[in-house]
């Protein structure tokens, strides 16, 4: 095991730096902590794979760039439910710290990628309905699918890159300086750097979502005053506000669940933090897995054009169980109706 640094509050610990951050003492803790993530985690990679499933099904969906970025933040809360979860199970309730430094911040990094881009596809949503807003017009000349897809690729390498810096050399065991005292091995101004890139997501998003707000509150006050004009530009502002009111829904959700564990993030690099506040994070880190959860379930109550692939499906593997009930009738009736004519045709030789 690799030794390195240590924060002075957990320097009582002998000679393993892992067990140094395993702060559930409780039997009652390590249980909920286990239950809250197997429900979270469950219940996001069901809800995402479907969204996922409802867009990439359905040809008109997935070749509108927004849905191509609600796409990408359902694969990112796939990919941090998943990745998250075994971790932080292993680590704290199962207590398995049998593992090198380097696959911890392997798994470390995989967490900060999924959650980065989960935030960064939520950014790159915003921008979408803030031009399509802003500028309706030029809307469809200025996102379009390649440009989607780039700005896609561009947003997962930066997040990976970003997440893996500690891997490639900036934690505190190889530049011998301070350690976090809510991750091993992490630095303190690698930290910091990391919180200060997650606050300048979120202001890009309050930014561009307030703006949205305030462009949808004009559309709506438009399109009272113009009720007898129905066409496809209230049309398209009607879904806009639709589609903004969503968002800023996702986004409430989000600024909730992160902001406790982003305070406690920015407590600990200017004081050390007490064993009752690291469990405290440790707790309030499932409440990313809330978020994660929550997001298609505002997707599917607010978006029409989801709600309505989703009932397709439903129907569509409805009417495949009924199918499937049914035949095994026909085929009994086709039998019985094949016997009767074999009996008949004996009767009469």
């Amino acid at each position: 095991m690799d030794t390195c640094r240590i924060p002075e509050n957990a320097s009582k610990c002998s000679g393993n730096t892992m067990e140094c951050f395993m702060v559930l003492s409780t039997q009652a803790q390590k249980i909920s902590i286990g239950i809250l993530c197997g429900l979270f985690g469950t219940m996001c990679v069901f809800e995402n794979s479907l969204v996922l499933y409802l867009i990439f099904s359905s040809p008109g969906l997935r070749k509108k760039p927004s849905y191509l970025f609600i796409g990408s933040l359902a694969l990112a809360d796939i990919l941090a439910s998943i990745i998250f979860v075994c971790s932080f199970v292993n680590f704290h309730v199962f207590n398995k710290a049998g593992f090198s430094k380097e696959v911890f911040l392997l798994q470390l990094g995989g967490v900060n990628t999924s959650f980065s881009a989960s935030l960064s596809s939520l950014l790159l949503t915003a921008l979408d309905r803030y031009i399509s807003i802003s500028r309706p017009s030029e809307y469809k000349l200025l996102m379009t699918r390649k440009r989607a897809w780039t700005a896609l690729a561009v947003l997962w390498v930066t997040c990976a890159t970003i997440a893996y810096l500690p891997l490639l050399g900036w934690n505190c065991c190889v530049l011998d300086s301070a350690c976090s005292e809510l991750f091993p091995f992490v630095d303190d101004n690698y930290l910091s750097g990391w919180i200060c890139f997650t606050v300048v997501l979120l202001g890009c998003i309050i930014y561009a979502y307030a703006h949205v707000l305030w462009r949808a509150r004009q559309h709506v006050a438009y399109m009272e005053k113009h009720q007898a004009q129905v066409g496809k530009q209230n049309t398209r502002m009607r879904m806009d506000v639709m589609l903004a009111k969503t968002l800023v829904m996702v986004l409430a959700v989000l600024t909730l669940c992160w902001s406790p564990v982003l305070v406690l993030m920015i407590y600990s690099i200017f004081t050390r933090l007490s064993d009752h506040l690291r469990k405290v994070f440790a707790f309030c880190s499932t409440l990313c897995l809330l978020n994660s959860m929550v997001n298609p379930i505002i997707y599917a109550l607010r978006s029409k054009e989801l709600f309505s692939s989703l009932r397709r499906v439903f129907s569509h593997f409805r009417r495949q169980l009924k199918a499937s009930e049914e035949s095994p009738e026909a085929e009994s009736t086709h039998k019985s109706s094949v016997i009767e004519t074999v009996c008949e045709d004996t009767h009469v030789v």
